[in-house]
């Protein structure tokens, strides 16, 4: 039986959906692409071209002008992708403390998130991709032959979160996280554009019991029923 050309894995905050993502692309060879670096790439536009991040339609139009690409990487220095804006090379720009301050916002307005769907539409639709977010399967790629939804409670996400930020050597209060986790839960599965939700023929995974190798082996099944 022929593997899906694209795989979508969708679900909230701390999921695990990276971590099984690049499971699953390194498997079968596939571009792993995490979408939320988009909005990254235009923060950091946005931020090097020295436009106000609340400077809503000009953060818009900068949005809808750039070609942003995600690839295989091509350089050896512990890139997972590369991340080209109009060709020229942003793959470690996007991961600085400015971007990581202003992401958030940025990443919130409606016309931004409609000008990264074409784009991320039209990777995706090269095909051999495990593409992962929060709207995949419902708005950007609601064709992919395999979509999965990873859920797991707030609480055990915010416990992932947690562990993950103490082992980085922060400083850090588990009900301040899981706060925060809720916070976002809210706002994503609430927002008016491209609410957080499963599509209606997702896999829903519940991770709450299981490692991420037990949730990789669920998902490699699923292959042999598309």
């Amino acid at each position: 039986m022929a593997l899906p050309e694209i795989i979508t894995i969708d679900g909230p905050a701390a999921s695990g959906k990276s971590t099984i993502g690049r499971m699953v692309a390194e498997t079968l060879g596939y571009l792993f692409f995490d979408t939320g670096i988009m909005y990254r790439a235009v923060t950091w536009l946005v931020l090097e071209r020295g436009i106000d991040t609340t400077d809503i339609p000009r953060v818009i139009q900068l949005a809808e002008d750039i070609n942003i690409d995600v690839r295989e990487p091509t350089v050896d220095d512990g890139r997972i992708y590369d991340i080209l804006a109009n060709g020229t090379d942003i793959t470690w720009k996007v991961h600085s403390p400015e971007v990581d301050a202003n992401v958030s916002q940025v990443s919130t307005y409606p016309g931004v998130r409609n000008a990264l769907t074409q784009q991320q539409r039209r990777i995706g639709l090269r095909g051999r991709v495990v593409m992962v977010g929060r709207d995949i399967g419902t708005v950007v790629l609601p064709e992919a032959e395999l979509k999965i939804y990873l859920d797991a409670s707030a609480e055990e996400r915010a416990r992932r979160r947690f562990r993950e930020r103490s082992a980085r050597g922060e400083a850090v209060d588990f009900q301040e996280i899981l706060s925060s986790m809720r916070q976002r839960d809210q706002i994503d599965s609430t927002r008016e554009v491209a609410p957080l939700r499963p599509a209606e023929d997702a896999v829903v995974l519940n991770s709450d019991l299981l490692s991420a190798e037990q949730v990789f082996n669920q998902i490699m099944a699923l292959m042999n029923k598309t």
